[in-house]
Protein backbone atom coordinates (compact mmCIF):
# COMPACT_ATOMS: atom_id res chain seq x y z
CA UNK A 1 0.00 0.00 0.00
CA UNK A 2 1.58 3.47 -0.66
CA UNK A 3 0.58 6.61 1.52
CA UNK A 4 0.80 10.05 1.14
CA UNK A 5 2.37 12.23 3.84
CA UNK A 6 0.49 14.94 5.69
CA UNK A 7 2.15 17.42 8.28
CA UNK A 8 -0.61 18.64 10.89
CA UNK A 9 0.90 21.13 13.33
CA UNK A 10 -1.76 21.72 16.22
CA UNK A 11 -1.50 25.80 17.35
CA UNK A 12 -3.35 28.50 19.16
CA UNK A 13 -3.07 31.19 17.00
CA UNK A 14 -3.80 31.00 13.42
CA UNK A 15 -2.29 34.20 12.19
CA UNK A 16 1.26 34.09 14.05
CA UNK A 17 1.70 30.35 13.12
CA UNK A 18 1.08 31.20 9.37
CA UNK A 19 3.70 34.30 9.89
CA UNK A 20 5.94 32.09 11.64
CA UNK A 21 6.05 29.14 8.83
CA UNK A 22 6.29 31.47 5.99
CA UNK A 23 8.91 34.14 7.28
CA UNK A 24 10.98 31.20 9.11
CA UNK A 25 10.98 28.68 5.54
CA UNK A 26 9.26 30.22 2.94
CA UNK A 27 6.72 27.67 2.82
CA UNK A 28 2.99 29.52 0.77
CA UNK A 29 -0.14 29.10 1.77
CA UNK A 30 -2.54 28.09 -0.70
CA UNK A 31 -5.73 27.02 0.74
CA UNK A 32 -7.41 28.52 4.01
CA UNK A 33 -9.97 26.46 6.19
CA UNK A 34 -12.04 29.23 7.54
CA UNK A 35 -10.58 30.35 10.81
CA UNK A 36 -9.87 26.93 11.53
CA UNK A 37 -6.84 26.40 9.92
CA UNK A 38 -4.14 26.80 6.29
CA UNK A 39 -2.55 24.68 3.82
CA UNK A 40 1.17 25.30 3.52
CA UNK A 41 3.11 24.17 0.63
CA UNK A 42 7.25 23.82 -0.24
CA UNK A 43 8.83 21.66 2.07
CA UNK A 44 8.57 18.09 1.11
CA UNK A 45 5.10 17.47 2.15
CA UNK A 46 1.27 19.91 2.82
CA UNK A 47 2.07 21.59 6.23
CA UNK A 48 -1.75 22.38 7.63
CA UNK A 49 -1.69 24.65 10.45
CA UNK A 50 -4.97 23.78 12.80
CA UNK A 51 -6.31 25.82 15.51
CA UNK A 52 -6.65 23.53 18.52
CA UNK A 53 -6.78 25.74 21.51
CA UNK A 54 -4.52 26.07 24.13
CA UNK A 55 -6.24 23.47 27.69
CA UNK A 56 -8.23 21.64 24.83
CA UNK A 57 -8.20 17.66 24.94
CA UNK A 58 -5.66 16.44 23.02
CA UNK A 59 -7.52 13.28 22.56
CA UNK A 60 -11.62 12.42 23.45
CA UNK A 61 -10.50 9.39 25.11
CA UNK A 62 -7.78 10.85 26.89
CA UNK A 63 -7.11 13.37 29.76
CA UNK A 64 -4.16 15.46 28.18
CA UNK A 65 -4.78 18.86 27.79
CA UNK A 66 -2.77 20.84 25.13
CA UNK A 67 -0.29 23.21 25.59
CA UNK A 68 1.89 25.84 24.13
CA UNK A 69 4.95 25.69 25.99
CA UNK A 70 7.88 24.26 24.69
CA UNK A 71 6.74 19.85 25.41
CA UNK A 72 8.61 17.17 24.07
CA UNK A 73 7.28 14.73 21.51
CA UNK A 74 8.91 11.82 19.21
CA UNK A 75 7.75 13.37 16.11
CA UNK A 76 9.26 16.34 15.15
CA UNK A 77 10.26 18.40 11.96
CA UNK A 78 13.43 18.66 10.38
CA UNK A 79 13.64 21.20 7.59
CA UNK A 80 16.69 20.58 5.46
CA UNK A 81 18.81 23.67 4.26
CA UNK A 82 21.59 24.29 2.89
CA UNK A 83 23.17 26.82 4.94
CA UNK A 84 22.09 26.09 8.55
CA UNK A 85 24.01 29.04 10.08
CA UNK A 86 21.85 31.49 7.54
CA UNK A 87 19.07 29.48 8.28
CA UNK A 88 19.15 29.53 12.00
CA UNK A 89 19.59 33.61 11.91
CA UNK A 90 16.58 33.36 10.03
CA UNK A 91 14.81 30.99 11.88
CA UNK A 92 15.38 33.24 14.99
CA UNK A 93 14.24 36.32 12.90
CA UNK A 94 10.77 34.29 12.66
CA UNK A 95 10.45 33.48 16.02
CA UNK A 96 12.13 30.20 16.98
CA UNK A 97 14.57 29.51 19.68
CA UNK A 98 17.86 27.63 19.62
CA UNK A 99 18.10 24.99 21.90
CA UNK A 100 21.87 24.55 22.28
CA UNK A 101 25.10 24.83 20.32
CA UNK A 102 24.61 23.53 16.62
CA UNK A 103 26.30 20.02 16.20
CA UNK A 104 28.10 18.73 13.59
CA UNK A 105 28.34 14.80 12.56
CA UNK A 106 30.02 13.06 10.20
CA UNK A 107 27.17 13.03 8.07
CA UNK A 108 26.69 17.21 8.42
CA UNK A 109 25.10 19.24 10.77
CA UNK A 110 21.95 20.10 13.27
CA UNK A 111 20.62 23.00 14.77
CA UNK A 112 17.74 21.89 17.46
CA UNK A 113 15.00 24.56 18.04
CA UNK A 114 11.33 25.17 19.06
CA UNK A 115 8.91 26.76 17.27
CA UNK A 116 6.92 29.96 18.93
CA UNK A 117 4.19 27.15 19.64
CA UNK A 118 6.98 24.75 21.47
CA UNK A 119 7.14 22.44 19.28
CA UNK A 120 10.57 20.74 18.43
CA UNK A 121 12.01 21.72 14.64
CA UNK A 122 15.56 20.94 13.97
CA UNK A 123 17.64 22.50 10.72
CA UNK A 124 19.39 19.88 9.12
CA UNK A 125 22.46 20.72 6.43
CA UNK A 126 24.06 17.27 4.95
CA UNK A 127 27.60 17.75 3.62
CA UNK A 128 29.03 15.08 1.77
CA UNK A 129 26.86 12.24 1.37
CA UNK A 130 24.77 12.64 3.75
CA UNK A 131 23.16 10.29 5.80
CA UNK A 132 25.37 7.55 3.68
CA UNK A 133 28.19 8.92 5.81
CA UNK A 134 27.24 6.11 8.47
CA UNK A 135 24.48 3.74 7.05
CA UNK A 136 24.94 0.65 6.22
CA UNK A 137 22.69 -1.24 3.78
CA UNK A 138 19.13 -2.91 5.52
Amino acid sequence: MGASLLVNIDVDDLAKAEAFYVKAFGLKPTRRFGDGGVELMGGGAPIYLLVKAAGSRALKLGQQTRTYARHWTPVHLDFVVTDIKAAVVHAQAAGATLEGEMETHNWGYIAHMADPFGHGICLVEFRNRGYDEVSTPA
